[in-house]
Parts: C-alpha cells; sequence; structure tokens
C-alpha cells in the first residue's frame, strides 16, 4: 500500500532542490580557538574562504538552502550546528572525535614540520615533500569525515577536505 501523504497531490510535480542553494554561505567557529601560529591560522582563513567560494553541503532531509554551520568541539565531540538563512537552527549532526585523533596528531605534526622546514631556509624539495604529505593527510581526513556524514550531509571532496582542516583548527592539540 503506498502512503498517501509522502505523495504530490495528483497532477502536481513535485519540484526537486535547486542544487545551488544545497551550499553553506556562512561558517561560524569559536572565537576562543587558541591556533599555535600564524601559519595555522592562515591555513584556516584560507579553508574558510574557500569553502565560502565554492562547496556542496546538503543535509539529508533538510529543504532549502543555503545554509549557516556552526562547527565547534565540545565534550570531546564535533558539532555540526547546521542553521538556515535566518539563523533558526535545523539540524545538528555530533560526531566523535576518535576517527580522526591520528590524522589531526599527524596533521599538526606536519604543520608544525612545514613552519620549522621554511623558517630555517629548508630546501625547496623538503618543503615540497612536506607539502605532499599534508595534501595526503587532507584527503584521507575528507576520507573519514564524508564515511561519518555518510547519510546524514552530503559532500563533495573539496568541502570534506576544507571542513578537515577546521576540524584541524578546532582540536589544536590531541
Amino acid at each position: 500500500m503506498v502512503d498517501r501523504a509522502l505523495q504530490a497531490p495528483r497532477g502536481v510535480v513535485p519540484v526537486p532542490e535547486d542544487p545551488a542553494l544545497r551550499r553553506l554561505e556562512n561558517i561560524i567557529l569559536p572565537d576562543a580557538t587558541p591556533l599555535p601560529s600564524a601559519y595555522a591560522e592562515a591555513d584556516r582563513r584560507q579553508a574558510v574562504a574557500d569553502l565560502l567560494k565554492e562547496n556542496h553541503f546538503d543535509p539529508v532531509g533538510v529543504p532549502g538552502g543555503p545554509f549557516s554551520l556552526n562547527l565547534c568541539v565540545r565534550d570531546g565531540r564535533l558539532i555540526f550546528d547546521i542553521r538556515d538563512a535566518l539563523d533558526a537552527p535545523v539540524r545538528a549532526v555530533v560526531l566523535a572525535l576518535g576517527p580522526f585523533r591520528r590524522l589531526i596528531k599527524d596533521y599538526h605534526l606536519i604543520v608544525e614540520s612545514h613552519e620549522h622546514a621554511v623558517a630555517e631556509g629548508g630546501h625547496e624539495a623538503r618543503i615540497q615533500a612536506i607539502d605532499m604529505g599534508r595534501r595526503g593527510l587532507h584527503n584521507e581526513g575528507a576520507e573519514v569525515l564524508s564515511q561519518r556524514l555518510e547519510g546524514r550531509i552530503g559532500l563533495d571532496f573539496e568541502t570534506a577536505r576544507r571542513l578537515f582542516t577546521l576540524v584541524c583548527a578546532l582540536h589544536q592539540r590531541i
């Protein structure tokens, strides 16, 4: 038997969501997040700027968009507080940080290595190798984040990479 409540009225074709609206238009991070260096602050600023320029953020079962995201870490959990254009809460997604701990720790070690290499006037090949490792960690972090959000928030790969950068910025030391 078909549930009539879920069907569009006869003769009315449901309008699909506009993909251009399934995006973030605002990202809010806690002001008190201490960043260990100017490099980490620049990384966070760049991730936010890139996210706002281009992203795909599709909370499953939530109509409308674009969305605002309040992203924070509280009690060892990563919280995606999703809001509509009027700042009304539409959904909160909470993830345990456990699956990210090794990646976040490694990310901070790589950032530290990069800073030391640049400060010491390191060879370009060494700096490039560190950057390659950082990109690989971003890719792995994006995959883990996408898997953890599967069925709750649809993301494209670049959006997941940039959100992973923000997760690392929020949780400076594990």
